[in-house]
């Protein structure tokens, strides 16, 4: 363990006292930030020469973002436990007994989120709720069924304190699926988020059509392409936190992302960024990575030592690092200017094939770049299409096109991000505000999404024009939580501030309406 300066030292204890003061947190709010600053203050990781000019520098010139995950990692960022052994097994170390009755497959859940950590220290991925909770689902009459399914995703609501937590739903249509979604339309909450893994000739229409419903209502089911997910992942994978594929009963241990825009910024053109800066870059974020993960693994003992590891719901060698990246279009539009080209990305072919060519680039490094504890995915890292911080200025999400700057036409916009999806094994998703007459169409949202998937389309979301509960990036928050904070009132969930910062920075609330 480096020594660090008494200035860092005496910085960190003034954020200390200011969170302690703080007027806008709630206790556990205020304890969730001070440990993370107590972490700050550890240098345990051998870190690659070149990194701290890449990753400690004001935000305009900031290459490489490590989203806050901390000096010292302890556990893995996201964590995917096995919650079908569970229900089937029980736990030891949670003295729970497998569940016989829809109450008690409840509480022994609601249980278990408690004990699944993640950078959040709130369960990223609370199941495949419809698939966990049919068994049981008729040992109460129906009506008891909706109620208590109601007060568990109440619950959730109230205790899991952000929208990274994830539930997934379908194929298959369900009762316990049925439910939930009719139970979701009324509360309208905004955790748990939620996927409908859909596959059109497997998910009915009418299942479909009532998670379309619901999300026009809450901004939840998004719609996961599950044939093209169980192609690149195999039928065990989970959507979890924004929106990111990962393995059945392991998870990922990490997740940094590229600032596509600030490293174009560092190149003279175009042959320069895909020669020296880009592959510059690359090179130190991997190896910045995996240098987390091997704390993780050899160091931080936390698969020799946690019960979800010891009694089998997770498994090390289903984890995987999550390589991530921002800003594809700013670095498209910045390193076209440069050369003294016209053209726009999200508008111009020639700024579509420039955002290829520097995607099959990062392709190509992430498939020879090894890790030797990502066995899971092939010793390879997953390419992930980051959403976005409420920090991020000028900074598009992923490979999305910026907000204000969408095509007229929907159709335009699908085929551009028909380019794109397809690189992101991990999560990518683009997000459709849809106009309020459309709850009298349903039916014109499925046929989005059934043209979108056939052009290799991984992961699209819609809410109303009008729907207080609103997609920010891949998360979700309420219009009126967001109001309140905004006046100084303090907030029960720590994603509404993020939103915050995005609707301010990110222009969120200026969607295309289509």
């Amino acid at each position: 363990m480096r020594d660090i300066s008494m200035e860092r030292v005496n910085e960190t204890r003034e954020n200390i006292l200011s969170i302690i003061k703080s007027p806008v947190l709630t206790h556990e709010q205020k304890l969730t930030n001070l440990a993370c600053q107590a972490d700050s203050l550890m240098e345990v990781l051998d870190l690659p020469e070149g990194l701290e000019e890449l990753l400690n520098v004001p935000a305009d010139r900031k290459c490489i973002c490590d989203l806050a995950e901390g000096h010292a990692p302890m556990r893995p960022r996201y964590i995917i436990p096995d919650y079908a052994k569970f229900m089937k097994e029980g736990s030891e170390f949670l003295q729970l007994k497998p569940p016989t009755d829809l109450y008690e497959a409840i509480n022994n859940l609601l249980i278990f989120y408690k004990h699944v950590p993640s950078v959040t220290n709130y369960p990223v991925y609370v199941g495949q709720l419809d698939e966990l909770l049919e068994p049981f689902i008729d040992t109460v009459d129906e009506a008891q069924a909706k109620k208590l399914l109601g007060m568990f995703m109440t619950h959730i609501d109230r205790t899991v304190l952000d929208s990274f937590s994830h539930a997934n739903i379908g194929p298959r249509a369900t009762k316990a699926g049925r439910l939930l979604l009719e139970v979701e339309a009324e509360l309208e909450h905004a955790v748990p988020n939620i996927t409908m893994k859909y596959e059109e000739g497997v998910t009915e229409d009418d299942f479909a059509l009532e998670a379309i419903r619901c999300a026009l209502h809450s901004a939840k089911p998004s719609f996961a392409n599950h044939k093209m997910f169980k192609g690149e992942l195999g039928e065990g994978y989970v959507i979890a936190s924004c929106y990111n594929g990962l393995l059945y009963g392991g998870g990922a241990y990490t997740l940094c992302r590229l600032i596509l825009g600030n490293i174009a910024k560092r190149a003279k053109d175009i042959r320069d960024f895909k020669e020296q800066q880009l592959p510059y870059v690359l090179d130190i974020m991997a190896r910045y990575m995996d240098e987390r993960i091997r704390f993780e693994v050899e160091e931080s003992g936390f698969f020799e030592h946690h019960f979800l590891a010891k009694e089998g719901f997770i498994h090390r060698d289903r984890f995987s690092g999550m390589y991530g990246l921002v800003g594809l279009a700013e670095c498209v539009n910045i390193l076209l200017e440069k050369e003294g080209i016209e053209g726009r990305f999200g508008h111009d072919e020639i700024a579509t094939r420039l955002g290829v060519e520097i995607m099959d680039q990062i392709q190509a490094f992430n498939a020879a770049h090894v890790n030797p504890y990502c066995e899971g995915t092939g010793g390879r890292f997953l390419l992930h299409a980051q959403v976005g911080i409420a920090e991020d200025i000028d900074i598009t999400p992923g490979t999305r096109i910026p907000i204000g700057e969408e095509p007229e036409e929907l159709i335009d916009q699908l085929k551009v991000l028909e380019h794109f999806h397809r690189y992101f094994t991990s999560g990518t998703g683009d997000i459709f505000p849809i106009d309020m007459t459309v709850h009298r169409n349903p039916e014109y949202v499925l046929d989005i999404i059934k043209g979108a998937f056939k052009m290799d389309l991984r992961y699209l979301s819609f809410y109303s024009s009008d729907s207080d509960v609103i997609r920010v990036t891949g998360y979700l928050v309420k219009r009126s939580e967001m109001e309140k904070l905004d006046q100084g009132q303090a907030v029960l969930q720590n994603t509404t501030g993020l939103g915050l910062g995005a609707s301010k920075n990110g222009h969120i609330l200026e969607r295309k309406v289509r």
